[in-house]
């Protein structure tokens, strides 16, 4: 690792920064991992793009239709194509807290810079905190690396920022990606940011946030890898104004990238966001790839509704 565990957090308070994106994890036809797919997204990505970190392996890459071995792989192949030209987070988060463990020493091991871990899912919905300050600590006594918190829905409660607070004491735990709203998170940065990271992924709330409170990273979607090309980087653009005190100018770049979020989702059918992505990826030039079962792929009529959105929305490839 490039620090200690009792430097984690303040190498993450110096060095995670800036903008990550959550990685799609292309897949061939066969269901294989493309791993030269993945290797030319993410050199475009951090040399192209000025996008600092990746998310590696979470609900983006369908690390839910992956093997252990397969998500295993994934961390090695994101460390290799990063190289010298960005970090990595890699998501360790299962149902099994074994395999959690297993995934992290795994990430530590092969040279990974993070890892996160979403609050894991229980079968109970009161009374809940100390089950998941004795989870966390178990995390975090099992390696050295620094660890990234994740709060969403999708576990059937949020973390209060009270307990996030809490957490936040762990040597290692330098980062929580917020999935809530933001009197919530707001309240966590007020409690937390001398010791942590706190993000969201909502990329249109990036800009407010690195106004209002003052926030270093955004941690972290698709958002900078689908909005942005090589010719038209307005993601980067505008957190580079803000970061700079130039928030006018900042204001006016996100506001001008607004046809382009409408057409994005828009177009994009409900049960299909990591189809529709992957092709809005192809059309711009990134590889894209198939999606594993049981996921749905666009039908060719969706393909045409979204290509005539993307070539009007103002997006220069």
């Amino acid at each position: 690792m490039k620090y200690s565990r009792s430097d984690a957090k303040t190498y993450a308070q110096e060095n995670m920064l800036g903008v990550w994106a959550a990685a799609y994890m292309p897949f061939a036809e066969d269901g294989s991992i493309d791993e030269a797919g993945f290797r030319s997204n993410v050199d475009h990505w951090m040399t192209e793009l000025g996008i600092e970190g990746i998310f590696v392996s979470g609900k983006r890459g369908e690390f839910f239709s992956m093997s252990l071995d397969e998500r295993k792989r994934t961390f090695e192949l994101a460390v290799e194509a990063t190289g010298d030209n960005g970090y990595t987070i890699m998501s360790c988060s299962d149902a099994n807290l074994d395999v959690v463990i297993d995934l992290a020493q795994h990430a530590q091991e092969v040279g990974a810079d993070y890892i996160v871990v979403h609050a894991p899912a229980l079968h109970f919905y009161s009374a809940y905190d100390e089950t998941l300050m004795r989870y966390y600590k178990k995390v975090s006594d099992s390696v050295d690396i620094g660890i990234a918190l994740w709060s969403h829905p999708a576990s059937g409660y949020l973390m209060s920022p009270q307990l996030c607070n809490q957490l936040a004491d762990l040597d290692n735990v330098v980062a929580i990606k917020y999935s809530v709203d933001r009197s919530m998170y707001a309240e966590l940065t007020e409690l937390a940011s001398d010791r942590i990271h706190v993000s969201t992924a909502s990329e249109t709330e990036w800009l407010d946030n690195i106004i209002d409170l003052n926030w270093k990273l955004y941690l972290c979607s698709s958002p900078p890898f689908l909005l942005q090309s090589a010719k038209d980087r307005r993601v980067h653009d505008y957190t580079q104004a803000a970061f700079a005190g130039n928030f006018d100018e900042a204001r006016a770049i996100s506001a001008s990238l607004d046809p382009v979020r409408n057409a994005l989702a828009r177009t994009q059918p409900a049960e299909k966001p990591h189809a529709h992505q992957k092709y809005w990826q192809e059309l711009l030039g990134q590889v894209g790839g198939h999606v594993r079962f049981p996921l749905l792929e666009l039908t060719e009529e969706e393909k045409a509704v979204t290509r005539e959105a993307f070539e009007q929305c103002g997006l220069q490839v």
